[in-house]
């Protein structure tokens, strides 16, 4: 993996190695991992000369990031970002709809007029990156508001549960909002929703929230190939 744009300085509050692990987490959010073309192989080398540090605070990071499920590290091959299988995307999906849809009737009841105010307004204005076609600005903005609706949940829990499964569901959606004018539906979902949880009907809110992922799931099950082998794995034994 190359890292692009403007690498943070290291701030005197972190250690090196968290500096590291935040900066290869980063670059793995901005990977589209489930694009055949992606290259998901972490070289320790490579990074390790980009940064201008030693393999050791990468090694360290990189332990790190396989306990979170970013990163799997195959002996004798390498690291390389994980890239979950499409039944555990779908069951990813399924319960990602689980813990929405439980934020969204408790939104309904919870949110001040102030947050929803604020809601409808970036959802409004992140629409026109749907329309455009800019898929990564409105694949960053559309997880976003998924995650404000946890919030507005007042659970905290349930927005740090949905925190674990963040990653690949950014992966996930930026790959869907590409196909089959997703997007565009993805805009018009996400407003009916506000005005689900305006006129502060939880049953409603929940449902809508639950119909919206679950498009997701059923996109995905008819029409992405299997995932289940890695990379790696395709590249054989030596």
């Amino acid at each position: 993996m190359t890292i692009s744009g403007k690498l943070a300085p290291i701030s005197t509050s972190f250690t090196l190695k968290d500096h590291t692990y935040g900066v290869l987490r980063a670059a793995i959010l901005d990977m589209n991992i489930y694009d055949d073309a992606t290259d998901l192989r972490l070289d320790e080398r490579s990074i390790a000369m980009q940064l201008g540090i030693s393999r050791t605070p990468i090694r360290e990071a990189l332990v790190r990031l396989a306990q979170e499920g970013l990163v799997e590290i195959v002996p004798r091959k390498g690291a390389f970002v994980k890239r979950k299988s499409l039944d555990e995307i779908l069951e990813m999906i399924v319960t990602w709809a689980a813990l929405e849809c439980m934020a969204a009737r408790l939104a309904a009841e919870r949110a001040t007029p102030a947050d929803l105010r604020a809601l409808r307004k970036s959802a409004m204005a992140h629409s026109d990156e749907a329309r455009r076609g800019d898929y990564e600005a409105y694949g960053r903005a559309n997880i976003a508001f998924h995650q404000h609706i946890l919030d507005l949940s007042g659970c905290s829990l349930l927005r740090t549960t949905a925190d674990g499964l963040f990653a690949h569901m950014l992966a996930v959606r930026r790959r869907a909002l590409t196909e089959a004018d997703r997007a565009i539906r993805s805009v018009g979902d996400h407003l009916e929703i506000i005005d689900a949880l305006e006129s502060r009907d939880p049953d409603l809110s929940a449902r809508l929230v639950r119909e919206h992922t679950m498009k997701l799931h059923s996109h995905i099950a008819e029409t992405w190939p299997r995932l289940e082998q890695a990379p790696q794995e395709r590249e054989g034994s030596g």
